[in-house]
């Protein structure tokens, strides 16, 4: 399905169509999934979204902006290979077309489109910097958030391997089977050697987002904004919400470091450090993350249930 929003960055006239489908029944809690960098709202795989929705969620994955179904921002400011690995390596500036807000306020206005007025929030990799922006700026709209595989920003914090760097800035091949090929490739290399690397699930996974549709400028314009964002180590201080950080501890695009930080920085926060994960989500790995997320949502309804109390007691 597709939802076409404002997006008040270019113009009034600007819309943003994000594309999504959800799993478990509609009158459940709402729970949004965000996916990272240039990456397909498939890779929250199937089977992972209906074990959440067999929890009690309302299941909502999506299609980021420029990425997979959802719109393809044309714009001049895109900034080339040369200039992100520029800013990677030595801060150099780079131009944005959009900030990691912007993508946030997707997720408000998708919410809105679908008369949701508070969701629990789950992000992956980029999609962790989304969901805390969203709980930054839009505190009232998050009932927990659950930062995985992610950072808070801080610039000094242990970057990813050169290997992962070399493969993520190397142009994407336009031919199908060498596009896929290498795609498969940079999946395994991300997934580490600790657990078992389901090779014809990621190869169905990759063919799927072949064909649904891939945007290598959309996945430069993405990797723009998550080197312009600023630290968001004190705006996380003021968070007052429940929280969980899930990381690996063998992982090689964002080290777990990053974990370490953003868990601190967060009033509260539960962190789960997962041995050998690197920057994938192991099948094996989801009853744990499963039961942690719908334990964070337990606690967020214990949380609530005694605001409402003082809220009637004054």
């Amino acid at each position: 399905m597709l939802h076409t929003l404002p997006d008040a960055r270019h113009s009034p006239t600007t819309l943003i169509r994000l594309a999504y489908d959800t799993f478990g029944a509609r009158t459940n809690v709402p729970l949004f999934l965000i996916m990272g960098l240039g990456a397909q709202r498939i890779f929250w795989e199937d089977g992972f979204c209906q074990l959440l929705a067999e929890r009690g969620f309302w299941v909502i994955r999506f299609d980021n902006r420029d990425a997979g179904e959802s719109t393809s921002i044309a714009d001049k400011l895109t900034p080339s290979l040369l200039q992100l690995a520029a800013s990677g390596l030595f801060g150099a500036h780079v131009p944005i077309p959009y900030t990691l807000l912007d993508m946030a306020d997707d997720v408000v206005n998708l919410m809105a489109r679908l008369n949701v007025p508070k969701a629990h929030i789950v992000g992956a990799s980029m999609g962790g910097m989304i969901a805390q922006m969203l709980a930054i700026h839009h505190p009232q709209k998050v009932l927990s958030l659950t930062s995985i595989m992610s950072s808070n920003g801080n610039k000094n914090l242990h970057k990813p391997t050169t290997e992962v760097l070399r493969k993520l800035l190397k142009p994407m091949p336009k031919e199908r089977d060498t596009c896929i090929a290498r795609g498969i490739d940079f999946w395994r290399t991300l997934h580490g050697h600790f657990y078992s690397f389901d090779f014809l699930q990621t190869s169905k996974l990759m063919n799927q987002a072949f064909d649904r549709g891939l945007n290598p400028q959309g996945v430069l314009r993405q990797f723009a904004a998550i080197l312009a964002a600023k630290d968001r180590t004190l705006a996380l201080s003021q968070l007052m919400l429940p929280t969980l950080v899930i990381h690996g501890d063998a992982d090689p695009m964002l080290p777990v470091s990053n974990a370490y930080a953003t868990a601190n920085a967060i009033p509260g926060a539960k962190l789960g450090i997962h041995s050998g994960m690197g920057h994938t989500l192991p099948f094996q790995l989801w009853p744990v993350i499963i039961d942690d997320i719908a334990e964070l949502a337990l606690s967020a309804s214990d949380l609530n249930r005694k605001y409402d109390g003082l809220k009637q007691v004054r």
